[in-house]
């Protein structure tokens, strides 16, 4: 829910139900290197409450499409670590397989 002026579309408040500050920290940060923002802060009313309040001023764009965007980088980050990790994984996997069969992968 965005909660914001009509005549002023680059400063807004958005509050996202059933979060907390996972997901409202990471958003801080990747807003705050966004160079169109010009304040970004979040808060949590009460700590009962799964409730986050998003506030963004721009420098001039729609604080709406800001957001998004920078939820847009968010999400290609956590695709990023994903794959790494996984990768990763299977790599330690493969070695670990190669060790118990005490093959050297690095002769030629």
């Amino acid at each position: 829910m965005e909660h914001g002026s009509l005549e002023d579309s680059s400063a807004s408040t958005f509050s996202i139900m059933e979060e907390d500050h996972t997901l409202a920290n990471s958003v801080r940060f990747v807003l705050n290197q966004d160079p169109r923002v010009a304040f970004c802060g979040y808060s949590i009313p009460h700590p009962s409450e799964n409730k986050v309040n998003i506030r963004v001023q721009t420098t001039g764009d729609p604080a709406k499409d800001v957001l998004k965007d920078s939820l847009q980088d968010l999400m290609v980050m956590c695709q990023h670590i994903r794959g790494t990790f996984d990768t990763a994984v299977a790599d330690f996997r493969g070695n670990k397989l190669a060790d118990a069969m005490d093959i050297d992968l690095n002769k030629k």
